[in-house]
């Protein structure tokens, strides 16, 4: 679907951008154009956004703490 119609900005390419690393709309702008004319399309991208970075959080794995090390002697 396009987001963002000033710049044909489709959610499959902020999608993509957003796994290839970008994190803030300000990286989204950089890279695609999105939201620098009109701006209408910038709560909808954000909320792409926001939901990639969402999902990402809930299914990553938490690092195991590591035990405590007895204290030599």
């Amino acid at each position: 679907m396009y987001v963002c119609l000033c710049n044909a900005v489709t959610d499959e390419q902020i999608r993509v951008e957003v796994k290839q690393g970008a994190c803030t709309m300000r990286e989204l702008r950089d890279r695609l154009g999105v939201a620098t004319c009109c701006g209408r399309c910038s709560p909808c991208a954000r909320a792409i956004l926001t939901e990639i970075i969402m999902n990402a959080a809930a299914h990553s794995t938490p690092v195991a703490a590591t035990p405590d090390l007895p204290a030599e002697a």
